[in-house]
C-alpha cells in the first residue's frame, strides 16, 4: 500500500505466520491454527467487544497438538460465556471442539473450535482471521489441518459466508459462527 494507507494485522496475524514458518522450517512443529481469529462487535449505542479465539496447535515429533487453545502470540483467554451474556445482548449458543479438524499423522494436530454467538440486538460484527483458504501445514508426511470458516446464520435460514476478513450488520436473532482451523499432523499415519 502507498502512504498513508491504513495497515492492520502486522502483529496479530503476521506474527502467527512467522512463528509457524520458523517452527516448520526447523522441523519442530506442524502448522498451528496460524491466526488469532480476531472477532469484534459493536453498535451505535457504544457497546463494543474484541476477542481472539482459540484453535488447534500443530503436532511435533513426539506429541500431538493441543485442542482448542490459544497459541503463539494469542496467549490470552476467552471471556467466559456467562460474562459475555451478562454484559452484552447476546447468547453463546455453542462453544465446542471441532472434532476432526486437526491433521492426521503419527501425531495428530489439535482440533479447532466452533463458536456460535446469537445476537439479541442489531450489531456490527467484524472478523479478521487467516487459514480460511490455505490449511495449516502438516510435517514429515503428516496431513494438513482443516481451514476455518466464518459465516452468519440469517433469520430466513440461509447462510452468509464471510472470507478471512469482513464486516457485517447483524439483525437481532441472527447468529455469527466461527470455525477455527485445526493444527497440522506430524509424521506419516501408521
Amino acid at each position: 500500500p502507498q502512504h498513508p494507507a491504513a495497515v492492520v494485522a502486522g502483529n496479530v496475524e503476521v506474527s502467527q505466520t512467522i512463528t509457524d514458518a520458523v517452527y516448520g522450517a526447523l522441523g519442530k512443529l506442524a502448522g498451528s491454527q496460524g491466526t488469532m481469529n480476531n472477532f469484534t462487535f459493536g453498535n451505535e449505542a457504544g457497546l463494543n467487544y474484541y476477542e481472539t479465539i482459540c484453535g488447534g496447535t500443530g503436532a511435533g515429533p513426539d506429541h500431538d497438538g493441543c485442542d482448542a487453545v490459544h497459541s503463539h502470540m494469542t496467549n490470552t483467554r476467552l471471556t467466559d460465556p456467562e460474562i459475555l451474556e451478562f454484559r452484552f445482548p447476546l447468547m453463546v449458543d455453542s462453544f465446542d471442539i471441532r472434532r476432526g479438524s486437526g491433521g492426521a499423522g503419527e501425531f495428530s494436530g489439535g482440533d479447532g473450535i466452533i463458536r456460535k454467538i446469537r445476537f439479541l440486538e442489531p450489531m456490527t460484527v467484524s472478523i479478521l482471521a487467516n487459514h480460511r483458504k490455505v490449511p495449516p501445514f502438516g510435517l514429515m508426511g503428516g496431513e494438513d489441518g482443516q481451514v476455518g470458516a466464518n459465516y452468519v446464520q440469517l433469520l430466513d435460514g440461509s447462510v452468509q459466508t464471510l472470507g478471512h476478513r469482513g464486516s457485517v450488520d447483524i439483525k437481532a436473532g441472527e447468529t455469527f459462527v466461527i470455525e477455527t482451523p485445526g493444527g497440522g499432523g506430524y509424521g506419516e499415519v501408521a
